[in-house]
């Protein structure tokens, strides 16, 4: 009988122990199979680098989904802007209005009799770039008291700023353009006030505005156009040479022509 019992618990911890390397195998294959599909998640949602051009191809832009991170963007003008890069803030394109009234009482007895004054002031704001991180804490608190964003203000010109991230969204549904979002940081590491980021909204329209300026920024169309148009000027005001006049276009024609890219 004794005998019966010792194989009986022999047996009863053998199989103990095989469950427990059963579920170590089982726990060893579920991390696995979740690296391997957050493997493929973030393959999905990071790009190399991103062109103006694909970012309107619905071929390209109908394959990437939103927020994916991306490490260089092409502009519309062939610059290029990467993670680490340094940008220049330049001029706000917006400007809020806050009237303010404020109501006294007058009068000896100060009963019966009010006089109130109002004050109105006009704030320039950016049009693209908010305080803080484009989904961030301020924003969602925004959103949830049905208040706007808080839009970064003058005192913000000319500051040099850091690339920190850049993130490619849909206009929409699936079906439509990207455009691309860039957080940035203060070149030093420290915050914007109480702000650790600012994030432009929209990549190319803050540069066509002049809200974001790129240094070593290549010359636009609109630009050779009115630098030949200057130097044509100065030709005829015999301010510049013929021949200054021939290399200067010589080397902005391609530029005004879209033969340069």
């Amino acid at each position: 009988m004794s005998g019966k019992v010792n194989l009986s618990l022999y047996f009863f911890v053998i199989w103990r122990e095989f469950k427990k390397e059963i579920m170590k195998i089982k726990n060893l294959f579920i991390i696995l199979i979740a690296f391997g599909t957050c493997s493929v998640y973030s393959q999905k949602r990071q790009l190399e680098k991103l062109t103006y051009k694909q970012s309107q191809d619905i071929t390209f832009f109908k394959k990437i989904k939103n927020r994916t991170l991306i490490n260089e963007y092409i502009t519309a003008n062939n610059n290029s802007i990467k993670i680490g890069d340094t940008l220049v803030i330049g001029k706000p394109t917006s400007s809020e209005s806050n009237t303010r009234t404020n109501t006294v009482a007058a009068g000896k007895s100060n009963i019966g009799i009010a006089r109130s004054s109002s004050r109105t002031v006009n704030k320039k704001t950016f049009e693209f770039i908010k305080m803080g991180r484009p989904a961030g804490f301020g924003s969602i608190m925004n959103a949830m008291s049905g208040e706007a964003e808080d839009m970064a203000g003058n005192n913000f010109s000319g500051d040099v700023v850091i690339v920190k991230e850049l993130k490619a969204y849909h206009k929409g549904s699936k079906k439509k353009p990207l455009y691309v979002v860039m957080v940035l940081g203060e070149i030093n590491g420290r915050a914007f006030g109480i702000n650790k980021f600012l994030s432009v909204m929209n990549t190319e329209l803050s540069l066509q505005t002049g809200e974001i300026r790129l240094k070593n920024s290549k010359m636009t169309r609109e630009e050779a156009i009115a630098k030949l148009k200057e130097s044509k000027e100065l030709l005829d005001l015999d301010v510049i040479t013929k021949s200054e006049y021939d290399i200067l276009m010589k080397k902005l024609k391609p530029i005004i022509t879209n033969k340069n890219k």
